[in-house]
C-alpha cells in the first residue's frame, strides 16, 4: 500500500507542490519579460530615436534628404524595428502565445538564449553601420544571430498543444493564424536581411543596402512583419480592452490574403498594384477588427488612462493615412517625401501608437501583475506622439515635395516632440518595472 502511494505521488504530485511550481514558473516568465522590455526600451531611446532625431535635424539643416548617410538611416530603422518592436514582440510572445494556445511549457533557457543572441545581433548591426567597424564581417554575423535567435523563439512557442476532451487535431484560432503570418513575415525579413548583408559584405562599398533592395526590404518589414503582428494581437485583445464586437473571422482571413498578395506583388516590382491592395486591406481591417464601429460594452481602462480607446482607434486612422500616402507615392513622379511620410505614418502613427497604448495596458500585468506607474504620463506620451507624428508626416510631404519651404523648420520640432513622447513612455514603464509588485492587486487579466 505504501509503495502504491509512493508511485501515485510520483506520477501525480501533490496540489501544493504543483501550485508552487506554477508560481515559480510565473516568476521566471515575469523576470524574462522585464528583461526583454528593458532591452527594447534601451534600443528605442538611444540607437533608435536619438539617432533618428539627429538624422532629421541634419537633414533639415541641409534641406536635403540625401545629406545623411544611408547607413545611418538604415541603422536607425533597424534599431527601431528589430531592437525595439522586435524585442517587445519576442518577450510578449514568449509569455503569452504558449498560454493562449495552452501549449506545454517551454524550457526557459530558450528565452534567455534568444534574448542574448537577438540583443547581440541588433547591437552589432547598429555599431557596424554607424561606426563602419569591421562591417564586412559583423553585418553577416549580426544577421545570422538574429535569424538563429528567432528560430529558437519559434521552437519554443510552437510547442505541442495537448489534446483536450478527445480532440485529435485542435484548430488554431484565426487571430493566431494572423500572428503566424507575421512570424513568417519576420522570417522572410530576417532571411532577406542575411542575404543582403552577405551581398554588401562581399561586393558593397558601405554598410548600407542599395536603394532598390532597401525599398523592397522596407515593404516586407512594414507590411509583411509589423502590420500582421499588430492585426493579430488586435484581433485577440481589442474586443476585450476596447469593448468592441467580436472580430469577423472570415474577413480576417480575406484581409490577410489581400495584404499577402500585395507583398508578393511588391517583391516583383508591381508596386502600384501592391499599394492598392495594402489600402484595401487597411480599410478592411477597420471593419473586420470593428475599430470603425461603436463599442458594445465599456472599455476596460482599470489602471490606465481613460483615453486609451481613442488612441487605439487613432492608430488605425494612421494606418489608413499610411496606405493612402503609399498610393500617392506610387503614382507620383517625385515622391521621396511622400514615401517617407507614408513609412512614418505606418511605423510611428500605427505601430508605435499601438505599442504605446497596448504596451502600457498589458506589460505591467505580464511583469508580475504590477500596476502602471502613471496614467497621466501614459496620456502625455500618446498625445505627444500624435502631435509629433502629425508634424512629421505633414512636414515631410510639404518640405520634400517643395510645397512649403517653412516646413523644413517643422521637422526638427516634430523629432523633439516624438523624442519627448518616447522618453515619457520609457520612463513610465521603467518606473513601473522597478516598483515592487503590490501584495494585493485587483486582477487585471491581459
Amino acid at each position: 500500500m505504501a509503495a502504491h502511494r509512493t508511485y501515485l505521488s510520483q506520477i501525480c504530485p501533490p496540489l501544493d507542490k504543483r501550485v508552487e511550481v506554477a508560481k515559480q514558473r510565473e516568476r521566471s516568465l515575469s523576470r524574462m519579460v522585464v528583461t526583454y522590455i528593458s532591452t527594447g526600451i534601451v534600443f528605442m531611446l538611444l540607437p533608435g530615436t536619438f539617432l533618428g532625431v539627429w538624422n532629421l535635424i541634419w537633414i533639415s539643416r541641409r534641406q536635403a534628404s540625401n545629406s545623411v548617410s544611408p547607413a545611418w538611416i538604415q541603422a536607425h530603422g533597424q534599431a527601431q524595428v528589430f531592437g525595439w518592436i522586435g524585442t517587445f514582440i519576442l518577450g510578449i510572445g514568449f509569455y503569452s502565445i504558449p498560454k493562449m494556445r495552452r501549449a506545454q511549457p517551454f524550457a526557459m533557457w530558450k528565452a534567455w538564449a534568444c534574448w542574448a543572441m537577438w540583443t547581440a545581433g541588433v547591437a552589432m548591426r547598429w555599431i557596424s553601420a554607424v561606426y563602419s567597424l569591421q562591417w564586412r564581417s559583423l553585418l553577416p554575423i549580426s544577421a545570422s544571430l538574429e535569424l538563429l535567435s528567432f528560430a529558437i523563439f519559434l521552437s519554443a512557442v510552437s510547442s505541442h498543444r495537448p489534446a483536450r476532451n478527445g480532440e485529435i487535431n485542435p484548430k488554431f484560432e484565426r487571430w493566431i493564424l494572423v500572428v503566424i503570418a507575421g512570424m513568417l513575415g519576420l522570417v522572410a525579413v530576417l532571411i532577406t536581411n542575411l542575404v543582403g548583408s552577405i551581398t554588401i559584405s562581399l561586393h558593397g562599398s558601405s554598410p548600407a543596402f542599395g536603394t532598390g533592395f532597401d525599398q523592397r526590404f522596407l515593404v516586407l518589414m512594414a507590411w509583411g512583419f509589423m502590420v500582421p503582428f499588430v492585426w493579430g494581437f488586435s484581433a485577440r485583445w481589442l474586443s476585450t480592452f476596447v469593448g468592441l464586437r467580436a472580430v469577423g473571422e472570415r474577413g480576417l482571413m480575406a484581409m490577410l490574403s489581400l495584404n499577402t498578395t500585395g507583398i508578393l506583388l511588391a517583391m516583383f516590382g508591381l508596386i502600384r498594384i501592391a499599394v492598392l491592395l495594402f489600402l484595401a486591406a487597411s480599410v478592411m481591417s477597420l471593419l473586420v477588427i470593428r475599430v470603425a464601429f461603436p463599442a458594445v460594452q465599456p472599455a476596460k481602462v482599470q489602471g490606465i488612462h481613460g483615453s486609451f480607446p481613442y488612441f487605439v482607434r487613432s492608430a488605425y486612422g494612421w494606418l489608413i493615412v499610411a496606405a493612402v500616402l503609399g498610393v500617392w507615392g506610387a503614382f507620383a513622379q517625385h515622391s521621396d517625401g511622400i514615401w517617407g511620410a507614408s513609412r512614418h505614418a505606418l511605423t510611428v502613427g500605427f505601430v508605435s501608437m499601438m505599442v504605446f497604448a497596448i504596451g502600457q495596458r498589458i506589460l505591467p500585468a505580464f511583469s508580475g501583475m504590477r500596476l502602471l506607474y502613471s496614467r497621466k504620463l501614459m496620456a502625455t506620451s500618446l498625445f505627444l506622439l500624435t502631435i509629433g507624428c502629425f508634424l512629421r508626416v505633414t512636414g515631410e510631404v510639404a518640405a520634400y515635395q517643395g510645397i512649403a519651404q517653412s516646413a523644413w523648420r517643422w521637422l526638427p520640432i516634430s523629432a523633439v516632440i516624438e523624442l519627448t513622447a518616447v522618453t515619457a513612455f520609457a520612463a513610465n514603464l521603467i518606473v513601473t518595472l522597478l516598483s515592487a509588485p503590490p501584495s494585493r492587486l485587483v486582477q487585471i487579466r491581459p
